[in-house]
């Protein structure tokens, strides 16, 4: 049976117990995790199994492997905690739905141009598009509609389009759903303000650059609780 996903079900959850469902080198497999694979161009969590620093996890179908340090001791039914470090993955989900609010309005604004690459870190994200002139042309479109969704607040849900296969989707009412497999937060006013930058990474192509402006002074995740 595959890892049950926490991150999922919960993705404010920073910490579950799980038993080591299989150990073969310094890679472990867990029954639960709330510690999130890179996919989709989001960054994997930083955190600990059994307090061993996960060095890095690549999911697989719908099974997650971890790589833990040389000698780590960990077993076939051994019981761990898994930990992450809360404050970036919070980071991660404000830029996550920054990165898919900036591409569904430019979708929406700009004839869908084709998208060729996204990255999001607890730093900043990017999404690149095939485009042709100057990107930054947008903002003073989009930059109002970001501005006006997050001081809405507006509902985000998430859950599957089909659990077996584990396709999972954002939604807001009436402005989107969308196709997705990460993290995301709540509400819309969990996005913040953000700054918008314009960088071209090569002919016929743009990128829009996305910062939280509270960066250095970010604000704790409103839940951070310890339960599974």
């Amino acid at each position: 049976m595959a890892v049950k996903k926490l991150f999922w079900t919960d993705p404010y959850l920073c910490e579950c117990d799980a038993v080591v469902t299989s150990a073969e080198g310094n890679t472990v497999t867990l029954s639960h995790t709330v510690a999130y694979a890179f996919e989709g161009g989001q960054q994997s969590d930083s955190g600990t199994i059994g307090g061993q620093n996960i060095l890095e996890a690549v999911r697989d179908g719908m099974e997650i492997f971890y790589h833990l340090p040389d000698g780590h001791g960990l077993k076939t039914g051994d019981n761990v905690r898994v930990a992450i470090d809360q404050a970036k993955r919070y980071r991660i989900m404000r830029l996550h739905f920054a990165a898919e609010l900036v591409l569904e309005l430019v979708y929406q604004n700009f004839g869908h141009p084709e998208k060729i690459g996204a990255n999001i870190t607890d730093e900043k994200a990017r999404v690149d598009f095939m485009w042709d002139g100057n990107i930054s042309e947008t903002f003073p479109v989009i930059e109002p509609m970001l501005k006006d969704m997050t001081d809405k607040d507006m509902d985000i849900t998430s859950g599957f389009e089909d659990e077996t296969t584990e396709r999972r989707y954002w939604e807001i009412k009436g402005f989107a759903k969308v196709p997705c497999g990460g993290t995301h937060i709540r509400k819309t006013s969990e996005v913040g303000r953000l700054s918008l930058k314009r960088v071209n990474p090569g002919k016929g192509k743009e990128r829009i650059e996305i910062t939280l402006a509270d960066y250095k002074r970010e604000p704790k995740p409103p839940f951070c609780y310890f339960d599974c």
